[in-house]
């Protein structure tokens, strides 16, 4: 008897260890402060964690329980948001969302949630211009059993800009004026070299509209004046990345930009795309992709020649490079690539629709029908990444049609420098409420001339790109074109309160933001679904 009692704890005590009741803890401590840094050739004070810029590789297993412990030396208040990961509101690090107070100057928060993902995410401050002043890190989530992800070499390449200025100086100036930074203006010689391509008569036209609309072609980017860097490195400093010829090279690329489009290419190595966001895809072969702040893309690369490649992220107003290098031993350099010339962007670019009623007599050319956004010098016969081509990796747990559509509008006023959603900033915005378990659309109707990219808190939508309903890929962020529309799926099953904005820095902050609350209801009222919870975020 006792022999049976003592088999039945050891067979108890093996169970309780091997349970999800008893994962393993991965914690971490961070430290938030304000201290010197020189990357420039100029010493300024920035917000540094632990010391740096960017912030530390946070590392764990899928089903650890996270603890990571935030400390405070700034005289301000401060935050971070775990960006993509499905975890309690009250951990997902907004300030006033779910009751969270933020950190207060000298006190320690700790978070603590379970990891249910895997994949390749970031963290990033959620106060003021922070995120801008340096507080972004990268998060890396391995799979509990064998990565179907295989590969030799294993980088975080995070993307970042840079600058000398401090973000509350940068919101001043654009507020005092929109175009404070725009310094690559159209000048008098352009002029006349497009009157010398298209005819005089065609110049001036164009000319005038754009007058006419006080607006200009060569508005890409809000701020300007960055250093772009690589893991904190600029160009000149090379991050390196070793490998072997014949290795295949994982690359997690994250966008941590406040402002910053980047069009990356491996000039002389194909990349095959493995995931988006975090979220494994079907691979698909591509020469470059554009993605937009707070976007992520794994990419597998095999180099098979014993020589150094040169990682070049552009920025799509071409005012630089992010340069990093894949070599066989430190201190090698690739080629530097030329840049390519700067898009101008066209009437496709404007809310065609709402101009045509404002201005019923508007002549449009078929060639002012081209996006001039979507122009990324990809040399012919190469491939450039489209959201069409991102196909889920396995099957869609939700694949429900929509109950009910949302609309998102996303407007500004350029002469205060205020951003909308629906013609309302922020602070004047009732929440969008979602009830617990229901399937909608979100269509987003961009009448700017600039790309936003949106991001929700807390849960992901599906991307209604053409592919069938079990393959539509997840994302947290969508890049919704100038002038364009775009669709997506969202389940919403997680409750709590979750922000809802554009990722672009200084837009959210003028006002392109709102809350989204799902509220949990009795089960009586939750629709009908085949496993809402996992719908829209399962993790391969």
């Amino acid at each position: 008897m006792r022999l049976h009692y003592l088999w039945m704890v050891a067979l108890l005590t093996v169970g309780a260890f091997t349970s999800p009741a008893f994962a393993k803890t991965t914690e971490y401590n961070l430290t938030i402060d304000r201290t010197p840094v020189n990357i420039t050739g100029h010493e300024v004070t920035k917000v540094t964690v632990n010391g740096g810029i960017p912030a530390p590789t946070l590392r764990f297993t899928e089903g650890d329980d996270a603890v990571i412990h935030v400390t405070n030396k700034m005289d301000e208040m401060t935050s971070i948001h775990w960006h993509g990961l499905i975890i309690p509101g009250e951990m997902d690090g907004v300030p006033s969302f779910n009751k969270f107070p933020g950190i207060m100057p000298g006190e320690t928060f700790t978070y603590r949630f379970p990891i249910k993902q895997t994949g390749t995410y970031w963290y990033h401050a959620h106060s003021m211009g922070q995120e801008q002043d340096g507080l972004f890190g990268s998060l890396i989530f391995s799979p509990k059993g064998k990565d179907m992800i295989q590969a030799d070499r294993d980088y975080v390449v995070v993307l970042s800009d840079f600058t000398d200025e401090n973000s509350d100086d940068i919101m001043a100036h654009l507020k005092m004026s929109s175009d404070y930074y725009s310094t690559a203006r159209r000048t008098l010689g352009d002029f006349f070299h497009d009157a010398k391509t298209d005819g005089l008569g065609k110049a001036w036209k164009t000319a005038r509209e754009w007058g006419d609309m006080r607006m200009a072609q060569t508005d890409l980017a809000d701020v300007t004046g960055y250093t772009f860097l690589v893991n904190g490195k600029s160009s000149a400093q090379n991050w390196t990345g070793l490998f072997k010829p014949g290795e295949r090279v994982r690359l997690r690329f994250i966008n941590a930009s406040a402002m910053s489009f980047f069009d990356v290419r491996i000039p002389g190595l194909k990349m095959s795309v493995v995931q988006s966001d975090g979220q494994a895809v079907e691979p698909v072969k591509v020469d470059e992709f554009r993605f937009a702040p707070a976007e992520t893309y794994d990419m597998i690369v095999t180099p098979k020649d014993d020589k150094a490649y040169t990682i070049a992220a552009e920025p799509i107003d071409r005012t630089g490079f992010a340069i990093g290098t894949l070599a066989t031993s430190e201190g090698q350099h690739g080629e530097m690539p030329q840049q390519r010339p700067r898009a101008l962007l066209s009437m496709a670019d404007m809310d065609m629709e709402q101009m045509m009623k404002d201005d019923p007599d508007m002549e449009m050319t078929p060639a002012d029908m081209i996006s001039g956004w979507a122009k990324t010098g990809t040399p012919e016969g190469q491939k450039a990444l489209s959201y069409a081509d991102l196909r889920y990796a396995g099957v869609q747990k939700d694949q429900r049609p929509p109950e009910r559509t949302i609309e998102v509008n996303l407007d500004g006023n350029m002469e205060r420098y205020i951003w909308t959603i629906n013609d309302k900033k922020f602070s004047e915005a009732e929440p969008i409420r979602l009830k617990y378990g229901e399937r909608v659309r979100l269509k987003f109707t961009n009448h700017t001339m600039m790309a936003h990219p949106m991001h929700l808190h807390g849960m992901f939508v599906q991307l209604e790109n053409g592919q069938p309903a079990a393959k539509l890929p997840n994302k947290h962020t969508v890049i919704v074109p100038p002038g364009g529309s775009y669709s997506v799926l969202l389940t919403a099953d997680a409750a709590g309160e979750w922000a809802f904005h554009c990722h672009l820095l200084y837009h959210m902050m003028s006002g392109m933001m709102r809350k989204v609350v799902v509220a949990k209801l009795d089960p009586a009222d939750v629709p009908n679904a085949t496993t809402p919870a996992e719908g829209g975020h399962h993790a391969h």
